[in-house]
């Protein structure tokens, strides 16, 4: 395919390239491709360690995660590394129909099977089985949900897990089950309603629906997690207000009220998600919880307020749309490790430990990861508050970072009764249409349309107004233009429609960029934040080990490149 000149502009699938490489490349070869969980970058030289999520956790987040990207940008590197997870992933089953995690060489404890880590294994499955229509993998997923089913305790409108580990003897302790201790259900049910719910959409499994419906009375009516007006349960039984867990249970009950047209658990989902909005920054930046972890910033988080916001937005709350972009423009493409410049790393791995931790080529391996840890102005949490450093990488926000990317790619164009909807002002191409976002250089977009389309509408954000808003519309020579002050143009608040469009049109429309400063507050912490249109291009003060924001280069000209978008026939839908 000939390249053409396309802007030099955030490409969400050329990230998702990126991401390939560090979910390849912690692989450790030396230990049956088990991938290592963590990273310290700051040590010289810089290490990489395993972890007590290094087996259904990991692998099935990066199964699901090599399976969006490679969706995304079509590359095939590293194909022998993912068929050794997905290898691996089936060998932590047992007869019981449960994932569980194997012994591990450096600590004392025995197999179990995680309550958390079954959500990314049936994530993995089902993703695997999305792609492939594997019936092998349809047969693991049906004897993983009818395991999960099975050992749910079901009360009369309820079901919940009484414990965080399950064994192949059942329940650590039968008292557990008579007091009725369902410990941290966001953690251990919520979360889960989210890919069950998904299985049962791809293959009608009525046991995954049973799980969806019973966790999500639990949550909602039962649990104490959320709060009457929508805010978290920060007891330490609730682990302090947990913000990954938390908001990860608001995007698959969302999820779940779109899917059973109930308005009512929307609303529910609304009220929370506001909530937790008032406690980030504008730019995506999260509490990891309430109390100890306050200041540690998950990718994951940030990942599941994209997803809770998509489905909101979704839903009629298109107020969102603009909510999530600049979560996507900025925190989540901050917290991508591209340059690792600052990193010291070694070809030396006579110091490495075996199954244990590994100095070999961190920097190269982990290239184009996500921060497990962030501060809102720095890629390395190391404040004097809550747990000081700890981790900058964890393999989790990796494949959360992805599928981020991916719910962002895949969310920006789309196709509803004949209306193209162009939701997100990023670079993307589809079988419909091309748009080439100049922002945040210029508050410009083209459109080069492909197909003759009945009609065809374009998110403007909220800060360019509507009076200034002018497009152009070219085909065969022949201009025409128009503006957003005209009436009858736009419909659900902030989308310009541009009514029908024909192949090889091009459509240009332009509007003013916002310059703008605002004062972020992160957990008592104050961040004056410097705006160009949704893009943060600087941030007061400034980060110290690895800055965020402050290095961000803006011109008043687009800089342009040669390149093609990606355009498929037929997309994941997730």
């Amino acid at each position: 395919m000939e390249h053409k000149q396309i802007p030099d502009t955030l490409m969400l699938e050329e990230r998702a390239g990126h991401a390939i490489n560090a979910m390849v490349g912690m692989a450790d070869k030396d230990h049956n491709y088990i991938p290592f969980f963590n990273a310290d970058l700051t040590h010289k030289p810089a290490f990489m360690t395993h972890g007590d999520w290094d087996y259904g956790s990991s692998h099935g987040r990066m199964i699901d995660g090599l399976i969006l990207a490679r969706h995304m940008s079509g590359e095939t590197y590293g194909k022998e590394v993912e068929e050794r997870y997905r290898e691996n992933l089936l060998s932590f089953f047992k007869e019981d129909g449960m994932s569980y995690r194997q012994i591990n060489p450096s600590r004392d404890w025995e197999p179990n099977a995680n309550l958390i880590d079954q959500r990314a294994v049936i994530l993995s499955l089902t993703t695997w089985f999305m792609e492939t229509g594997d019936p092998k993998v349809k047969e693991a997923a049906d004897r993983h949900v009818a395991a999960l089913k099975r050992i749910a305790v079901k009360e009369r409108d309820t079901w919940y897990y009484p414990a965080s580990e399950y064994k192949e003897t059942g329940w650590p302790s039968a008292n557990g089950i008579q007091l009725r201790l369902a410990p941290d259900p966001a953690a251990f049910c919520g979360r889960l309603v989210m890919p069950l719910l998904k299985y049962h959409e791809l293959t009608g499994n009525q046991d995954a629906f049973d799980l969806c419906q019973f966790f999500t009375a639990l949550i909602i009516e039962r649990s104490g997690v959320f709060h009457p007006d929508g805010s978290f349960n920060d007891a330490l039984a609730y682990r302090s207000g947990h913000f990954h867990t938390r908001l990860g249970t608001l995007d698959a009950i969302a999820r779940f009220g779109v899917f059973t047209g109930d308005a009512a658990i929307i609303s529910w989902v609304k009220k929370s998600f506001d909530w937790a909005l008032t406690k980030c920054t504008s730019f995506g930046w999260t509490p990891g919880d309430l109390h100890e972890q306050a200041y540690e910033h998950e990718t994951c988080s940030l990942v599941d307020l994209i997803a809770t916001g998509i489905t909101l937005a979704q839903s009629g709350y298109v107020e969102y749309w603009g909510t999530v972009e600049r979560f996507l423009r900025n925190h989540l493409a901050e917290s991508q490790l591209l340059d690792l410049d600052w990193v010291e790393e070694t070809d030396d791995a006579s110091n490495d430990i075996h199954a244990n931790k590994s100095f070999f080529q961190v920097a190269q391996r982990t290239r184009g990861s996500f921060a497990g840890y962030s501060a809102p102005n720095d890629f390395i949490c190391d404040v004097n508050e809550g747990r000081g450093h700890t981790s900058d990488l964890q393999i989790c926000c990796l494949g959360s970072g992805t599928r981020g990317l991916f719910m962002g790619w895949s969310n920006t164009i789309t196709e509803k009764n004949g209306t193209i909807s162009i939701n997100f002002l990023l670079n993307r191409g589809s079988k419909w249409l091309d748009v080439s976002s100049y922002l945040p250089h210029e508050g410009k977009v083209v459109i080069d349309v492909h197909t003759d389309l009945p009609r065809v509408m374009i998110r403007i954000p909220e800060w360019a107004g509507f009076t200034k808003i002018h497009f152009t519309r070219e085909l065969n020579g022949r201009v025409t233009e128009g503006r957003g002050s005209e009436e009858s143009r736009w419909v659900n608040k902030h989308f310009l429609v541009l009514g029908s469009a024909t192949a090889g049109e091009k459509i240009m429309v332009t509007f003013p960029l916002s310059f703008r400063k605002t004062m972020e507050n992160a957990v008592g912490q104050t961040f004056e934040t410097e705006w160009r249109g949704d893009d943060v291009v600087n941030i007061t003060p400034q980060g110290k080990k690895k800055p965020l924001y402050s290095g961000r280069k803006v011109f008043n000209e687009t800089p342009m490149r040669e390149g093609n978008y990606r355009r498929l026939d037929k997309e994941f839908v997730w």
